[in-house]
Formats: C-alpha cells, sequence, structure tokens
C-alpha cells in the first residue's frame, strides 16, 4: 500500500550527551528525521542545522563542535509529538520518545568567501543512530564458561553498562545447567547479539524493547497487560489487511541413539502430504526429545492476519510498538477477518520526516518544526504468538580448548579414573578442569571415545585432553600428551602399555628391539616387589625379584 505524505506541525526535542554535557538541539534546526522502530529495537537517523556566527560578532555559537569531532560514544534522546491548537481542549499529546547511540556521523560546513578568509555560516551535522542493544552487543565477542549458572546469569554478566534488563522467563532463563559456553569469535561472525536471537527463537522466547523504560524485557509469552488505545479515524489515511505464508509442512522428531531410537511426528493441519521438516537428535535423555516436540508443535501455530495502517497527521497519542490499540469505531474501518472491539498490538513503525521547504529559514526560539513526513504502522492481534526478532547468525559450535582429567580415587599422585553418576539423568561422564577458564571443571560423556568397546582404558587423573565445547555440553575430542614414563628411546623402536597408577605401582608391557632383534617384556611392579616374563632370542625369563632399598 502506498504512504500518504502530509504536512504537520511537530514537537520534536532531540538531545545529544557527550561526555555527561547534553547538548539540546531546538525543532527549528531539524532538517530530517527517519525511523523504524520495531518490537526488539529501532534505528534512525537525523539531520540538523546549527548556525555559528560567533566569528563575526553574532549571538549564535555552535557549542556542539568539538564534541561532535571526538570518538566518544554520543547518547541520543529523541522526541516527536503533535501540536494541539492553543484553544483546544483535549488532553496533553503523548510523546513518541526513542533513546540511543549513535554509529554514525557526518557533517557539511556552509561558509561564505570574504576576502582572503572563509566564514563559517552553517554546520549541517548528520547522525545515525540505534538502540543499545543492537549497537553494543553486535560488537561483543566473547568468550567465557560459567558453569552450575543460569542463562540469566550469563546475560547479567555480558548485558554492560549501558543496558537494563528485565525478566519474566523462568523456563528459559531461570533453571541451571552444567555447562553454558559462549564461544563468539569475531572471525566466525556471530556476536553475542547474535547470539542472545540464536537463544531466544531456540527456545521460543519473547524479546522485546521497551520504549517507556528504553530497557529490555526477556518473556516467555507476549505482554498481554494494559487498556487498549482506541485510534482516531482523523487521523488514519487508509489501512490494508496482510495475511503471512501459511507452513505448508510436517515436522519429525527422530533421536538417533541406537539403544533406543524415536521417530515422533509433530504433524499440521495445513501441510502438504510428503512435505515435512525433519529434526536429528542424539540424545539418551527422553526429556530433551520431548521438550524438541514441544517446541516444534508451538512453532508450527499459524500466524494470523495483520494489518497495516497508514496516515494522514500525527497522533495525539503516540504508540509505539507493543502498544495495545483498537481500530476506530465506524464500520469505515472495518475490514473482511476484522471483528469489532477487537485488540491488536503495534508490531512496528516507520516514519521519514523532513523540512517542508528545504530553503525555509531556521525557526529558532520554537518548539516545533513544519514538517511533510510519511507515517505507518504494522499491527498483529493481540492473541498472536510469532515473535519477530532481528536477523541473527548462529554461533559457531564447537569450540577446543585443553583440560585436565579429574579423580577423586586414589593419592594425588595416582594415575587412577573415575566415572561419575549424573544424580538427574543417571548418566555417567568424566570431570574435566579447565584451567583456562579459572580451574572450572565440566562434565564430559564417560564412553570408548576413538578405541573400539574391548578396550577399557578410562582416561587418567590429570591427562591433558582436547575438550571439545558446544552451548550446554562438552565432550573430550582427543589425548594430547603421554603418560609418565611411557615415552621409550627412540633407537630401540619401542612400544608399550601401562596400566595402573604410578609406575611403582602398576604393570607394563613393552616390545622393543636389541641390535635388530624383538624383545617382549612383561612387568608388574609394586614398590619394591618385581615380577616379570621377558622373551627374548633364544631365551625365555621368568623372575620374582624384591628389588634392594
Amino acid at each position: 500500500m502506498m504512504e500518504r505524505t502530509f504536512e504537520d506541525r511537530l514537537s520534536v526535542s532531540l538531545t545529544l550527551t557527550v561526555e555527561g554535557t547534553a547538548h539540546e538541539i531546538i525543532a527549528g534546526s531539524i532538517k530530517r528525521v527517519a525511523l523504524e522502530l520495531w518490537s526488539w529495537g529501532f534505528q534512525g537517523e537525523v539531520e540538523f542545522l546549527l548556525m555559528d556566527n560567533h566569528a563575526q560578532g553574532g549571538q549564535s555559537k555552535d557549542a556542539l563542535l568539538a564534541s561532535f569531532l571526538k570518538p566518544e560514544l554520543i547518547e541520543i534522546t529523541l522526541g516527536i509529538k503533535a501540536i494541539l491548537p492553543q484553544a483546544s481542549a483535549r488532553a496533553e499529546p503523548t510523546e513518541l520518545k526513542v533513546k540511543g547511540f549513535v554509529t554514525d556521523k557526518s557533517l557539511v560546513e556552509d561558509a561564505i568567501t570574504t576576502g582572503d578568509s572563509n566564514l563559517i555560516l552553517h554546520r549541517r551535522y548528520g547522525i545515525r543512530f540505534q538502540d543499545a542493544a543492537q549497537l553494543l552487543w553486535r560488537q561483543h565477542h566473547p568468550t567465557s564458561l560459567y558453569t552450575g549458572k543460569t542463562v540469566k546469569d550469563v546475560l547479567e554478566a555480558h548485558k554492560g553498562e549501558k543496558i537494563d534488563l528485565s525478566y519474566d522467563w523462568d523456563a528459559g532463563l531461570g533453571s541451571s545447567h552444567p555447562v553454558l559456553f559462549l564461544g563468539l569469535a569475531p572471525q566466525d561472525g556471530a556476536s553475542f547479539y547474535d547470539w542472545v536471537m540464536w537463544y531466544v527463537h531456540g527456545h521460543a522466547g519473547v524479546f522485546t524493547h521497551d520504549y517507556t523504560t528504553h530497557g529490555y524485557k526477556f518473556a516467555g509469552a507476549k505482554d498481554t497487560s494494559g487498556t487498549p488505545l482506541t485510534l482516531n479515524a482523523l487521523h488514519l489515511s487508509g489501512m490494508e489487511v496482510l495475511m503471512p505464508e501459511v507452513i505448508r509442512h510436517d515436522v519429525t522428531v527422530l533421536n538417533a541413539t541406537a539403544v533406543s531410537p524415536q521417530t515422533q511426528a509433530v504433524p499440521h493441519t495445513h501441510a502438504v502430504q510428503g512435505i515435512r521438516h525433519d529434526v536429528l537428535l542424539c540424545t539418551p535423555i527422553s526429556d530433551e526429545v520431548q521438550a524438541r516436540v514441544d517446541l516444534e508443535t508451538a512453532r508450527l501455530k499459524p500466524r494470523e492476519s495483520e494489518l497495516e495502517l497508514t496516515w494522514r497527521s500525527f497522533p495525539e497519542k503516540a504508540v509505539a510498538p507493543g502498544a495495545l490499540v483498537k481500530l476506530p469505531a465506524n464500520d469505515a474501518w472495518s475490514a473482511a477477518g476484522v471483528t469489532k472491539d477487537e485488540v491488536f498490538r503495534v508490531r512496528s513503525l516507520h516514519l521519514y520526516a523532513e523540512v517542508a521547504d528545504e530553503d525555509q529559514e531556521e525557526v529558532y526560539g520554537e518548539d516545533y518544526a513544519l514538517l511533510s513526513l510519511s507515517l505507518s504502522t504494522r499491527l498483529e492481534r493481540k492473541t498472536e504468538a510469532h515473535v519477530e526478532l532481528p536477523a541473527w547468525q548462529p554461533p559457531v559450535y564447537p569450540r577446543y580448548v585443553e583440560g585436565l582429567i579429574v579423580s577423586e580415587q586414589g593419592g594425588d599422585a595416582d594415575e587412577t579414573w573415575q566415572a561419575y553418576t549424573d544424580p538427574d539423568t543417571s548418566v555417567e561422564g568424566y570431570k574435566v578442569k579447565l584451567p583456562l577458564f579459572a580451574d572450572q571443571i565440566v562434565p564430559a560423556p564417560f564412553n570408548p571415545n576413538l578405541l573400539p568397546g574391548h578396550f577399557y582404558f578410562p582416561a587418567y587423573k590429570g591427562e591433558r585432553v582436547l575438550v571439545g565445547l558446544d552451548f550446554q555440553r562438552a565432550w573430550i575430542k582427543r589425548f594430547l600428551d603421554w603418560r609418565a614414563g611411557a615415552r621409550m628411546p627412540q633407537a630401540g623402536q619401542g612400544v608399550q602399555l601401562l596400566v595402573g597408577k604410578t609406575p611403582e605401582n602398576g604393570t607394563a608391557l613393552k616390545h622393543y628391539y636389541t641390535e635388530d632383534k624383538p624383545v617382549f617384556l612383561m612387568q608388574r611392579t609394586h614398590d619394591k616387589d618385581t615380577q616379570k616374563i621377558q622373551l627374548n632370542e633364544g631365551t625365555l625369563l621368568i623372575q620374582v625379584k624384591e628389588e634392594p632399598s
């Protein structure tokens, strides 16, 4: 639907704060404003003109220039509201207000030449800005490990000083996990902002920007509280009903464990027969399979139709994404599929405004500007469960770090092994200490790893291993060093197998060469007691001996 362009007098307030100093730009100086507001955040542009005739003896001095040229973070507060006639008895208009940070800047100086010098008359400033999370979290690429923590703990640790968060999602954020790992390398592309959106989408959560508090909220469902505002038909120009694409596939969840494989269908009413999405898991934990089935079932819920509204004037009661509204009560605003008194939620808002006459003089001292603008809003039904999120890139896993095997069996020097049983799942696992992350301990599967099952050689205490880290799990990728005393001289081309707690309390099987003749040795050692069987060229030695002190 074509947007309508109209002229309106608006009160526009713009404040730029640099290093704690606020610079207020009056409405008469503003030349252009563009805003795109979504439920999850916003972006915008502003251009404004500042006079600087102080060098010529005038009263106007540009106080912004020095701060604007610095690389310091600039906070922007922009407010727009309608202007009512002075004789109007209607209530004070409400303001559309955003608060974020500048991303890009531009500057053009308008100068005149007098004699041998140039005199500055005006400077035209341009800024582009975003909400805090978009700007700051997209430059945040942490590599951090958390054990026994909640996702809420992770968010609080990484939100930064400029961002406020609130929570209403215990199921998604409140449970502690054995492993939570952020491995967001800049070269892989995914930032902390991407990770947040990836997590919210993957767990059917809701992430919203609050245009009242200028913070963010994580929730398990969309907010339906509040009294809806009835829109005034005098401000509206047109309406279009939009019907999103219908899902045409079923889902099948597959669990590929050999012991208890599962194939669970998730049917969909509007699916075309034979068209499906297969989700492949490989987990021994049945609760994880059911959780994925529940998630896919929720995702198959069909989306409801939406409304696109265009405006003929800026509303007295400005609305931002998240606000609840009703259409005008008269029949002219009813449409197919829209019932009387139905409540909608503002999903997005798009505004573009520029001075009606670029050559007009600045209206200094006035708190309004005459602007030519277009304004549209997208509405969704109050009951709509679909969550709109910005484009995001999934994080890249796994990442690899070194660790040391943990065992509480025997003494500190004993190279013992130990399997730990998870009290919730009854699954056995190793414990691996990760020195890089303050010696935090992560669980890893207790399995043969790369060996076939008839070899039972668990990893021993203190063994150096390469650990693969996913977001919520860890595993042993490979073993990195030889056990103490295991290496043999290269000249003899020897190999050996060491078992037992220590070289002084264990058994060794060795094969090596003496004068290019093979030697096989099996030796048991316990302190001073040794027993061995040795096969040399032409001899067999069986010996039981106590070594002297």
